[in-house]
């Protein structure tokens, strides 16, 4: 389990982020994190062999194309579709891992520590860049969208 303290270094110092599995449709959670992600000073590296850009920035097939050095690798796949993807990491010189909400895979991680890399599982780096740096109570949450009030269908 990452600390607090690791999150918010890791999110202050590494501003290069190649998000795996990005989506160019607008209502994914891929691309809503990615946009503010970019809207907050990280520079965004789409990779995702469906599409040639999203959200402006030029894609990329896989991590090994990207022609840049990259900081935090950001997994947006299912959970079985990791290890490559860690592998991948390693490769390229990579300093963090990051699997999203529901994605844990110790073996991968394991294999991504021993390698030098830190690993940060089931979490957002839009939730955790919100909430550590003072937009989660403006952004993503008091949108009126989420309420503890039951819905209305069911207030019979």
């Amino acid at each position: 389990m990452t600390d607090i303290k690791d999150l918010r270094r890791i999110l202050d110092d590494y501003k290069r982020v190649a998000i795996v599995g990005l989506s160019a449709d607008w209502s994914r959670p891929s691309n809503f994190a990615a946009k503010y992600l970019l809207d907050h000073g990280f520079e965004v590296i789409p990779v995702n062999p469906k599409y040639d850009e999203i959200l402006g920035q030029k894609c990329y097939a896989d991590l090994e194309d990207i022609p840049v050095a990259v900081d935090i690798v950001d997994l947006f796949q299912r959970v079985e579709r990791v290890p490559p993807f860690v592998d991948q990491a390693i490769k390229i010189g990579a300093k963090v891992v990051w699997m999203q909400l529901g994605i844990v895979h110790e073996e991968a991680a394991q294999k991504a520590r021993l390698a030098g890399l830190e690993v940060v599982m089931d979490r957002c780096m839009k939730i955790e860049y919100a909430r550590l740096f003072g937009g989660l109570n403006t952004i993503g949450v008091n949108t009126g969208v989420i309420s503890a009030q039951r819905p209305r269908q069911f207030n019979r």
